[in-house]
């Protein structure tokens, strides 16, 4: 069992999130959906938490009212393989109301921040060439979904 588990808070929305993520990542699905009895503090019967796993990774989202809506401050982030996985997960996320922000970073219709990143991009910060890598941060710099063609034509100088 996952002794940490990410816990989300949403307004109402935890079910309708729990669906849209699974939906998005592969190996996903919904584990149980606890529902407010009489006692409260939500409507009975209403979603109180939805528990779901991504790529195998657990959650837990809560419907707690408006009082703690997200921010910047803790994002989810995505460790894609290519391009074209930082495309489709970039798409996705950002769909139906979701907003693009910077450097990787957006934001979904839930208002949750995600970062998209190519492993690529990691591997040439990391390079010993510091000016390499410095040529890659400030081309990442100017990016909203980052483009590992850029990145490359960045480092080769």
């Amino acid at each position: 069992m996952q002794k940490i588990i990410t816990h989300l808070w949403f307004d109402n929305q935890a079910e309708e999130a729990a669906a849209f993520y699974t939906s998005v990542f592969d190996d996903s699905r919904v584990l149980e959906v606890q529902r407010y009895s009489a006692v409260g503090p939500g409507e009975a019967g209403s979603v109180m938490t939805v528990e779901f796993e991504l790529n195998g990774q657990r959650f837990i989202a809560l419907n707690g009212g408006p009082g703690f809506p997200f921010t910047e401050a803790i994002s989810l982030y995505v460790d894609c393989v290519d391009q074209a996985e930082v495309d489709r997960y970039w798409a996705l996320l950002t769909a139906d109301g979701g907003q693009e922000v910077q450097c990787g970073w957006l934001k979904d219709r839930f208002g949750l921040s995600w970062q998209v990143v190519p492993r690529e991009l990691i591997e040439l910060t990391a390079d010993p060439d510091r000016e390499k890598a410095a040529r890659v941060t400030q081309a990442m710099l100017g990016m909203v979904k980052i483009d590992v063609e850029a990145l490359r034509a960045a480092a080769a100088g």
